[in-house]
């Protein structure tokens, strides 16, 4: 594992402790991780949300993540049968 080092404003890590203990984080590692897997797997899926606007057009509404994985599905049968493969 590879260690970084962070500098933060003292109100901001005032906010980052009373959120942790306010939802039982155990360590401000912990909590820092679980918020980077999260901004990584929303802008994932904003990159998706792209792709298929790309191909399919853009929606007006909201997408919830069980018709972001059927839209995928839907676009790579599309790419498989475009590509033949």
């Amino acid at each position: 594992m590879e260690s970084i080092s962070l500098k933060l404003e003292s109100g901001f890590m005032k906010d980052i402790e009373r959120t942790m203990k306010k939802n039982r984080y155990s360590t401000k590692t912990e909590f820092i991780r679980e918020a980077i897997r999260e901004k990584i797997s929303e802008l994932e899926k904003e990159e998706a949300l792209r792709n298929v606007d790309k191909l399919f057009g853009k929606s007006k509404r909201k997408t919830t993540n069980k018709q972001l994985h059927e839209a995928r599905e839907m676009a790579v049968k599309e790419l498989e049968k475009k590509f033949r493969l």
